[in-house]
């Protein structure tokens, strides 16, 4: 495999960077070991090469990623003990983002946000904080102040990294309606309303579904009918199915399955979760045994059937993504400072390596660049 070389200097893009045909990957990356920021790649739809990747922003710790709806703007958060959110402005033809604006996030340690499908709301999980913040969106963009800061307070068994809330992940219910968030060091899903026009989060009614003790919750996300909801625990190696209320906004546990096989033997924990875009297929990231378990989801039950895993090609997968035409997958291994793109049968879901790595410097979030 010929791996491209790894730019650190920021480079101007340039309007040729993309064709019209290319699908734009922002990657968000840690910055403590040579990375200067938000890189930017190219994924030709024909063949799953990558181009090389490009310096888009100069920003610390951009561990994750969300886009606007209408596309002309991304907003980060600088994942560090201060914790902020930063807002950025697209430019057509390039992949180059300019900076707007930056904020307290309101916690240290930003770990995730996401922008609700009205555009009007950006709401932030801040993980050593513990707590959740709402910020609204100006018409330029930019990050109006905190409207809401909700402070998580709590504990789970696992001493070492359930000593006190981690707010990990934040996802909203296919309806606009609820905010979810996953809470590792409480074991708990968080639930609450939340209102777009004013960017404002009030507490559910009941607040949360706990998840059994020592789980830790990481990220979630939702079928395409909206009816399930499916759990990755980092700590516990599982995934949890869960029938969604959408009128009450709760959540009911029907299924728990592990991402190892039965013989495994030493430690691992999960990273993210993703839902295939024909609905037939589930995949999750390990750590440590280094690969992306693959399920199949019984359509009518929507219940998980373990149908592979397959090796990342290298060390801590914290990131994956898959295109949305579901062709390609693109992992993103933290530790070996490569992304690999795997074809995806689409009929079976199954994962063969294309051949194609690139190199970054710890990269942590990788985002397709599509409007909603």
């Amino acid at each position: 495999m010929k791996a491209l070389r790894w730019i650190p200097a920021l480079a101007l893009l340039s309007a040729a960077f993309l064709s019209a045909a290319d699908k734009l990957v922002y990657i968000g990356t840690y910055t403590a070991k040579g990375s200067q920021g938000i890189y930017a790649v190219r994924l030709d739809p024909t063949t799953g090469r990558l181009s090389e990747p490009e310096l888009a922003a100069e920003t610390d710790n951009p561990s994750f990623l969300a886009i606007h709806p209408n596309g002309k703007y991304l907003y980060a958060v600088n994942e560090n003990s201060s914790g902020a959110v930063t807002s950025f402005s697209t430019e057509p033809g390039t992949a180059k983002l300019t900076q707007l604006n930056r904020k307290p996030s309101g916690g240290a340690d930003p770990c995730h946000l996401i922008v609700d499908p009205t555009g009007h709301v950006v709401i932030v999980a801040n993980y050593t904080g513990g707590s959740v913040s709402s910020f609204p969106l100006n018409a330029d963009g930019t990050l109006g102040d905190v409207a809401t800061f909700l402070q998580h307070k709590g504990s789970s068994v696992n001493k070492v990294r359930q000593d006190a809330a981690h707010a990990h992940n934040a996802v909203l219910s296919p309806d606009n309606r609820f905010v979810i968030i996953c809470d590792l060091g409480m074991d708990k899903l968080m639930v609450y309303r939340l209102d777009p026009k004013t960017a404002t989060l009030t507490a559910n009614d009941p607040p949360f579904t706990a998840m059994n003790p020592g789980s830790g919750p990481r990220h979630l996300v939702f079928d395409a009918a909206g009816r399930h909801a499916y759990v990755i625990s980092e700590l516990a190696s599982t995934i949890t199915t869960f029938a969604w209320n959408a009128r009450r906004g709760t959540l009911r546990e029907i299924q728990t399955v592990s991402t190892l096989p039965a013989d495994f033997k030493g430690e691992n924990t999960t990273a993210e979760i993703a839902i295939h875009p024909s609905g037939r297929f589930l995949y999750g990231s390990n750590r440590g045994d280094n690969s992306l378990a693959l399920f199949s989801i019984n359509r009518p039950t929507a219940m998980l059937k373990a149908a592979g895993r397959f090796p990342t090609g290298g060390r801590t997968p914290r990131s994956f993504a898959v295109d949305p035409t579901g062709e390609w997958l693109l992992v993103a291994n933290q530790d070996t400072n490569d992304i690999f793109v795997f074809r995806i049968d689409s009929a079976t879901g199954v994962l063969t390596p294309t051949g194609q790595r690139i190199q970054v410097s710890q990269p942590v979030c990788l985002l397709f660049a599509t409007k909603r």
